[in-house]
């Protein structure tokens, strides 16, 4: 269907605006560290410049990632990646404190944290940042992570999402513990705090149980926005129901309608409204002058990105073995993977006899193709689907399209160089989106939740449980598609509370 004529689904207006976040990623095999402007990826002063860039550049919010373990190459730390990611929430608070309207978004995993805890760290960045906080909902489902953890072990796919259901019901339960005006913040007043004003918040489950009574009051953004990533069914049911913004994997644009189309749908069915959520799909992009020379920065960002030796470690990963003795400008090695050093505690992209499979699935594909091993991974590791290239003028067009059909809210961009890769963005591309008047000219309010455009969240009803087995039972038993009802689908066979 042409661009001109595919709409987004009924009952969804589209705003006609884009915002933009950076995902300071910083790490793996995408950062640029061989050229000769590459900077650390652990110093605050790589932190600060593109945070403070970004919010020169009117950006939403700045996002990062959480390492929760190195990634590995035969067992070892992959010496080729950048390496080593500090504390999300750590250099959040510190960036808190060199901007001003920024939304700082920290990746927290539901699988290794506990609700209570959370919850109150991240209150901690919501009231320090005057309520810029947002929290990255990720989950994890792999022993290579587990084996990190005291606990070991993992969930699997449908519990990662009834356990994480029941984090986050309780985590906002937690932040609306507090009412308004709980604090009489008067020198007059004969209380500081008003009677029954704070309540204690119990969830006993299948998981873990919570008895707490919160820590903190509300931030002027009352609680911190919600972010989710997941692209599955379930995890698409499940932002449906409990994110504000959806890091999605769609940025095409028919691709990105889609994708719309259904999350509004599945947003509709868990009783929220169809611009309830919004859609920053992770996006990378590669501008110059002229659409030549945006072409000549992309060939050398590959270059430097998948060379001879970056080739070769990456089939490294999935044969199990050292590879060093094959050209990186020939054939793909003509031997099988060693199945038994395939393994996901080894960090390997597959293990087993998928492994084997996928080797000769590869040899076929690479000899149909002509490609040498370093063409073919530059191939297989080609952001192209999520990578805008072009001149400034060109990609604002095309981003202009993105706006009017409403395929998307924004765009979370992750800079391939660190700490100047906004630059082009923000002195370019940014002035030609606010000519097309698809961009802010100037920060909405002074919360995140106020520049992307939220709604105050509606509060949880005090002292009504959350019966949890039978919303769990609609979302999840009998693979129901995980539709489920507003507030509270997927929670796990528990209850939660709130107590005055």
């Amino acid at each position: 269907m042409s661009h001109s004529t595919h709409h987004a689904t009924a009952g969804f207006t589209p705003s006609g605006q884009l915002q933009l976040g950076v995902f300071f990623q910083g790490v793996n095999s995408g950062t640029v560290w061989k050229a000769a402007e590459s900077g650390s990826q652990t110093d605050f002063e790589s932190f600060r410049r593109i945070a403070q860039t970004a919010e020169r550049g009117l950006f939403a919010a700045f996002f990062l990632g959480e390492g929760l373990r190195l990634r590995e190459h035969l067992g070892r730390p992959h010496a080729l990646d950048v390496a080593g990611r500090p504390d999300a929430q750590t250099a959040l608070a510190a960036l808190a404190s060199v901007t001003t309207r920024i939304g700082l978004v920290a990746t927290q995993n539901t699988t290794y944290n506990d609700p209570a805890d959370l919850a109150h760290r991240l209150s901690t960045l919501d009231l320090l940042s005057g309520g810029r906080a947002a929290w990255n909902i990720v989950t994890t489902d792999n022993a290579w992570t587990g084996a990190n953890f005291r606990r070991g072990g993992y969930l699997d796919h449908a519990d990662r999402y009834t356990h994480a259901e029941a984090f986050v019901e309780t985590a906002k339960r937690i932040w609306d513990a507090w009412d308004d005006g709980a604090v009489a913040g008067s020198a007059s007043a004969e209380r500081w705090s008003a009677e029954g004003a704070v309540r204690r918040v119990r969830h006993t489950g299948r998981h873990y149980t919570v008895d707490v009574t919160p820590r903190l009051p509300r931030s002027a953004q009352y609680r911190p926005v919600l972010f989710q990533a997941g692209d599955s069914p379930e995890g698409r049911d499940f932002a449906a129901r409990q994110a504000d913004v959806i890091f999605s994997a769609h940025p095409q644009l028919d691709d990105a309608l889609e994708f719309r189309r259904d999350i509004v749908e599945r947003t509709l069915r868990a009783g929220r409204g169809a611009q309830d959520v919004k859609i920053m799909p992770a996006s990378e992009f590669i501008l110059a002058a002229t659409p030549r020379e945006a072409l000549e920065k992309k060939a050398w960002v590959r270059s430097l990105q998948i060379g001879p030796q970056q080739a070769i470690a990456y089939l490294e990963q999935f044969w199990g073995r050292e590879l060093q003795g094959y050209d990186p400008d020939g054939p793909l090695p003509d031997i099988d993977p060693v199945v038994e050093e395939t393994s996901e505690t080894r960090g390997s992209g597959f293990h087993g006899a998928k492994a084997r499979q996928l080797a000769d699935q590869w040899r076929a594909e690479a000899k149909e193709k002509g490609l040498s091993i370093r063409q073919f991974v530059s191939a297989k590791t080609s952001r192209g689907d999520s990578t805008f290239t072009g001149s400034y003028t060109e990609v604002a067009d095309r981003l202009s399209e993105y706006a009017r059909t409403g395929a998307v809210d924004g765009f979370n961009i992750s800079p391939w160089l660190i700490p100047s890769g906004l630059d082009d963005i923000v002195n370019h591309l940014v002035p030609e989106l606010q000519e097309r008047g698809v961009y802010p000219t100037e920060y909405a309010g002074s919360t995140l939740r106020e520049n992307l455009g939220l709604a105050t969240p509606v509060r949880a009803v005090p002292g009504v449980a959350v019966e949890a087995a039978e919303a769990a039972g609609a979302a999840w038993a009998g693979g129901a598609g995980g539709a489920g009802g507003a507030g509270g689908a997927g929670l796990d066979a528990g209850s939660v509370t709130a107590h005055p």
